[in-house]
């Protein structure tokens, strides 16, 4: 199907003035853990502090996000995202005057998570925005518009990452620091503007309308288990791929594998939102992660750091469809008063998963070598495929019926305005 099908989603009336910003926007995003690990590192002399205070962002980006998806929902996007934005700057400002005090490790570690905790939801809320604004007439293109998001997310971390890298290389960590909170809080003030395309805040309603608003729907659960294994497979595949060169004393090699890895992904993402599928999406979530499982026991293959870049190509196309699928998912299997915050569970559940992964791989790594960390990786692809078939039925069946886009009134929600 020709490419004019992202064309047509970029023209309907209010959709760029809210993708471009929110792209933007997670360009900054992309942009801001590294930044400050480059920039407590700079300061300090020791990886261990910079540690610390990403550590404490994950962590506190992790928990809260979730919270604030769900104000997001209860109040309307245009009324929390400034005061977000506010804390966010003001967050970002106290870190940096904390490695201008030479602070200790814990209160290096408390700036960083008051940054976590101040993230906005960018990705959450632009997804919220496309379904708000396709499910009733132009529920087909929902797929579409969710792979045109990854392909935005897939830039942000090319591009967020590359940019703070180089500021670092050239010996200007705080301005990489800074510019990542500028284009974060650019991009969500103008998206905060885009009032239209905003969805309306939740109503209380009866109560058993707000029992059918449940987020831990057994649907979500299920994709929330996926996310997990997903995020404990690219933690664990960024160590034991790095271990892999290093031993093989290539080190340099580990960052081009993974950026063949994101282009992979990039043009994969890209291609799966110009098709049509016929297959559901619950067979396609199988679908994808039994390949996934399968590409990633290549990996016990490879006898050279040429090998794990060959091997990524396989594994990195098959994440942006995983993305648009879990989207796809959520999105026909909770009440759209409550989408913002499944998408963040979502999100906090791969975040935990990577998080779990690199202590774990770091112990498989030091006690079996790369080939430790690839066992790993393959048990967490193998978890997510078991998973996609343990949820095959119930995911069919959820509240969307077959589990394609449904527009608003065949899941008993009123139309949009």
């Amino acid at each position: 199907m020709p490419s004019a099908n992202y064309r047509s989603l970029l023209r309907t009336p209010g959709a760029a003035a809210f993708f471009l910003p929110a792209s933007l926007g997670r360009v900054g995003l992309a942009m801001t853990s590294l930044s400050m690990v480059w920039l407590v590192h700079s300061h300090t002399g020791t990886f261990a502090a910079a540690g610390l205070a990403g550590g404490g962002f994950a962590v506190t980006d992790a928990l809260v996000a979730p919270q604030l998806a769900r104000l997001l929902d209860r109040f309307g996007q245009t009324r929390v995202l400034p005061p977000t934005l506010l804390a966010h700057t003001l967050a970002v400002a106290v870190l940096v005057s904390l490695v201008a005090a030479d602070a200790s490790g814990a209160l290096l570690a408390l700036g960083g998570a008051l940054v976590g905790a101040s993230v906005p939801q960018l990705a959450a809320m632009s997804a919220a925005r496309w379904a708000a604004l396709l499910r009733t007439d132009r529920a087909a293109e929902l797929p579409t518009a969710f792979a045109l998001e990854s392909v935005g997310n897939t830039v942000a971390y090319l591009v967020g990452p590359t940019l703070v890298s180089a500021l670092a290389a050239a010996g200007h960590p705080l301005a990489g620091t800074l510019l990542a909170a500028s284009l974060t809080v650019a991009g969500g003030l103008v998206l905060a503007a885009q009032r239209g395309s905003a969805p309306a805040p939740a109503a209380d309603g009866a109560p058993h309308a707000r029992r059918d608003r449940t987020v831990f729907r057994s649907e979500v659960l299920v994709l929330m288990g996926v996310n997990l294994a997903l995020g404990v497979f690219f933690g664990a595949m960024q160590v034991s791929v790095t271990a892999f060169v290093v031993e093989h004393g290539a080190p340099g090699a580990a960052a081009a594998v993974f950026a063949v890895s994101s282009c992979s992904g990039l043009l994969a993402g890209w291609l799966y939102g110009l098709r049509r599928w016929r297959a559901t999406a619950p067979v396609q979530l199988f679908a994808v992660t039994g390949a996934l499982m399968l590409g990633t026991l290549l990996l016990f293959t490879v006898g050279s750091p040429l090998g794990p870049g060959l091997v990524v190509v396989l594994t990195g196309a098959t994440i942006p469809p995983l993305l648009v699928l879990f989207a796809v998912l959520t999105e026909s299997s909770v009440h759209r008063a409550v989408l913002t915050q499944a998408f963040s569970w979502l999100g906090s559940a791969n975040a935990a998963g990577s998080a779990a992964a690199a202590a774990v791989s770091g112990w498989a790594v030091d006690s079996l070598g790369a080939r430790g960390g690839f066992a790993v990786t393959a048990t967490a692809a193998a978890a997510m495929t078991l998973q996609s078939l343990a949820g095959l039925r119930l995911l069919r069946t959820g509240r969307g019926g077959p589990t394609r886009a449904q527009p608003a009134t065949d899941r008993g929600d009123p139309p949009a305005a």
